[in-house]
């Protein structure tokens, strides 16, 4: 266990003139791994997000089923956290109906079908998007189709993201569906030929291992030569993580994804005042070294955040000072 004490500002300028950096290759969903793309920007050479596609709520539920495209929220708030800069396709994918037919719908998720239609393909509407953008990495569906997420639970089965992000309880086992699910080609080739590989943050059994329990996605994993990171979250949640420290949350991942121990954790160790029955997540370290993975701690919070939330630029510096 070591504490990283860095200066971010005065780290991300120095990385500015620096040479060609690694490529990174983060794997999850949600608003945890829009922040840690933002936290990569700073210090990679190549950046591939690799997002789940098994959210059914939202603008993202109600499209996928009917347009028989992977849900495109996620896939939105990445390529936004890739691009820098304000543009009128950054303001047109940010924007969101908030009355008629289209009420609640991000008009960034409704381009993506557009373009998806237009192109031929999803992923070809996400190399387009990625261009009109300017987005300094690429995003990648972790699977080509829209896929269900499901649990067994003492005896029980729950199925849907919704659903199982609000079940409490220790998950048993975790898939996606349908059986004949696999990871997109481009998504094994970024993360066998990935420098670094990052792990979280975002909900653990809805984003993180939701996408890794796509099949090919550990096991590629697990082949690649990358340095592997695990990136913890700072609360748990109501519902799935409910009452699980640190290593509990590692244990859980390994155990339901197979993926070999992470080379380093990476976790906040600053006070937070979390609402109960939510609690500040913290690790053992004595424990933590038992899974062979180093515990690197820092102040990681976003001041500015109503929710406790990685600061991009706190994490940036203490990622690039982990970073081979």
């Amino acid at each position: 266990m070591h504490r990283i004490d860095v200066e971010p500002q005065t780290l991300m300028q120095e990385l500015e003139h620096s040479f060609q950096g690694p490529l990174v290759v983060a794997i999850g969903g949600g608003e945890g791994l829009s922040r840690v793309l933002g936290a990569v920007l700073g210090y990679a050479g190549d950046i591939k997000a690799i997002v789940t596609v098994s959210d059914d709520g939202g603008s993202s539920g109600r499209l996928a089923p009917h347009l028989d495209i992977p849900p495109p929220g996620d896939i939105r708030k990445c390529l936004l956290a890739l691009t820098s800069g304000d543009s009128t396709w950054r303001s047109l994918f940010e924007y969101r109906f908030e009355s008629a037919d289209v009420a609640g719908h991000s008009l960034g998720n409704l381009i993506l079908a557009g373009l998806a239609d237009i192109e031929g393909s999803f992923e070809e509407a996400l190399v387009r998007a990625e261009r009109l953008l300017g987005a300094g990495g690429s995003v990648i569906p972790a699977c080509r189709d829209r896929l269900a997420l499901e649990i067994e639970s003492a005896g029980a089965v729950v199925r849907g993201q919704v659903a199982v992000s609000l079940h409490r309880g220790t998950v048993d086992a975790i898939r996606v569906l349908p059986e004949t699910a696999a990871g997109t080609p481009r998504a094994i080739e970024a993360i066998e030929s990935a420098d670094q590989i990052i792990l979280g943050p975002g909900s653990l059994m809805t984003s993180t291992i939701a996408a890794m329990r796509v099949p090919g996605i550990t096991e590629a994993i697990n082949r690649s030569s990358a340095q592997l990171v695990y990136v913890a979250n700072m609360v748990t949640q109501d519902g799935e993580t409910l009452g699980m420290d640190g290593v509990g949350h590692l244990n859980a991942l390994l155990r339901l994804t197979g993926v070999r121990s992470p080379h380093t954790i990476v976790a906040n160790d600053t006070p937070i005042d979390a609402v109960s029955p939510l609690q500040r997540i913290d690790f053992d370290p004595e424990l933590t070294a038992t899974y062979g993975a180093d515990l690197a701690l820092s102040d990681l919070v976003d001041a500015q955040a109503a929710w406790p939330s990685h600061d991009p630029v706190k994490l940036g510096a203490a990622l690039t000072a982990i970073t081979p």
